[in-house]
């Protein structure tokens, strides 16, 4: 399982001051595009320090709202969203090129994440637009769900592999999405997020809000950066994981960490 993190999300003088942090403890960062925060000074650093740390570079980008921080559903015409989707995945790409690096995935943001999820026409305009850009080899990462295996038939039908991510930070809807964040508690604290991921990587299943346990395959955890307590949030994480890869289990709250 890896860890990954939404990261390049400053946006001229409005700065996340996470990305140097945590990208010590994480193997795969999300990098916005421009079009919810970010821009191409921020973009290129948040490249460069990804690669200086063997980390992979995804594209992420969302519906063309820096106001709302990608976080408003937006109605656009299918061949409107492609191309706004495209356009950010060529800057980064663009950009990651001329460091000698290449973007490797993409994980829409916020809304047009969550749209996609419920909405299966919109789903495939996102993924057809992803097959386009990359010709078939880059990956597409969406939220991790109980329907996983209808979500790859679709994927499959188009030419596109995809990568299942998981919440260690959220909470989750009894039918497997996630919890908006405009209700309390959306958002877990440091201690039940890392409880959270635990109980993923041992058991396979997250707990929802109302103590449903909901089987999901994952592939990679999401730390979000502008999360409270993200950079303690993501070393403990990436603590658990090495531990397990050595054969430990080790549940957070067992000693004095």
């Amino acid at each position: 399982m890896m860890l990954n993190c939404d990261l390049g999300e400053s946006f001229g003088a409005w700065t996340m001051p996470v990305d140097e942090e945590i990208m010590v403890y994480i193997d795969q960062a999300n990098i916005a595009c421009g079009f919810h925060a970010g821009d191409p000074v921020t973009m290129k650093n948040a490249i460069a320090l990804a690669i200086s740390h063997d980390v992979t570079i995804g594209a992420h980008p969302s519906y063309p709202d820096l106001q709302g921080f990608g976080r408003r559903s937006m109605a656009m015409k299918p061949p409107e969203l492609a191309a706004c989707l495209q356009y950010q995945i060529a800057a980064i790409d663009g950009l990651a090129k001329m460091q000698n690096a290449k973007v490797s995935y993409v994980k829409p943001h916020g809304a047009l994440y969550n749209d996609l999820m419920k909405d299966v026409a919109l789903r495939r305009t996102v993924m057809t637009a992803v097959y386009e850009a990359g010709k078939g080899e880059l990956a597409l990462m969406i939220q991790a769900h109980p329907e996983h295996a209808a979500l790859r038939a679709q994927a499959e039908d188009i030419g596109i592999p995809l990568l299942f991510e998981a919440f260690s930070d959220r909470r989750y809807t009894d039918d497997g999405y996630l919890v908006s964040r405009n209700k309390p508690n959306a958002v877990l604290s440091d201690s039940d997020a890392l409880k959270q991921a635990e109980t993923l990587m041992d058991d396979g299943v997250i707990i929802s809000e109302s103590g449903k346990r909901l089987a999901l395959e994952v592939d990679t955890l999401c730390v979000h950066g502008d999360s409270p307590g993200a950079i303690a949030i993501a070393e403990n994480i990436r603590l658990a994981l090495t531990r397990r890869k050595l054969g430990e289990k080790h549940h957070y709250g067992s000693d004095n960490e």
